[in-house]
């Protein structure tokens, strides 16, 4: 493999609890049951939409439109105050000089994402960072196939970690290679459906590649 792919949010950036806190902000205003972080990562999915569903959000009261509006007002600068996950600066590094080509793939809307990352200092790491032209969290798959197909490179080059059942279809869906790590927004029961390698975070990857 030559090079590895990374999802964001969950598997680079620590924000589970920020996100757990503002659907809470949505069903505590609809008057719904509140989550737990525990309920939060059992029920976590793609699309947001259906998520948010499963979650007990009532799009009569609140549109799907209006919620990823405000979602995104809120999230953005808080997210500046979630951290990264210990070590992955340091892991970025050591990666890069074993000649792994690093990228990121996320569902954030692409500006945000760039936003976030320049936050952190960590945009010199990665050849690329992919993310999407709007704030609804759709499908990557699209943007991936793009992306491998311009710069030709072949799916079974690529290892994907992401921490979600979502990045696992992305990663089909290219012909790459996968791992999931357990520190993200879905809990490891979900994550073993996927019948792929869970590793504890993206730190890992220095002693098993």
């Amino acid at each position: 493999m030559k090079y590895i792919f990374l999802d964001f949010n969950g598997t680079i950036i620590n924000d589970v609890d920020l996100c757990v806190d503002l659907l809470n902000q949505i069903l505590d205003k609809q008057k719904k049951p509140k989550v737990s972080i525990q309920q939060y990562k059992s029920l976590f999915t793609f699309p947001i939409r259906k998520y948010y569903e499963l979650a007990g959000v009532d799009f009569t009261l609140d549109s799907f439109e209006d919620l990823a509006n405000w979602f995104i007002k809120e999230y953005q600068p808080k997210s500046m105050k979630c951290g990264l996950y210990e070590g992955l600066k340091e892991t970025f590094q050591i990666l890069k000089e074993k000649g792994y080509h690093l990228v990121i793939l996320s569902a954030s809307e692409k500006n945000n994402l760039l936003e976030q990352c320049e936050h952190y200092k960590i945009s010199s790491y990665f050849d690329a960072i992919l993310g999407i032209d709007n704030i609804q969290a759709e499908s990557k798959i699209h943007i991936a196939k793009n992306y491998i197909q311009k710069e030709n490179i072949d799916g079974a080059d690529i290892l994907f970690v992401g921490d979600t059942l979502h990045d696992l279809e992305v990663a089909k869906a290219i012909g790459a290679n996968c791992m999931l790590v357990s520190c993200g927004h879905q809990s490891i029961d979900v994550l073993k459906k996927g019948n792929v390698k869970i590793i504890e975070s993206v730190s890992s990857l220095v002693n098993l590649l």
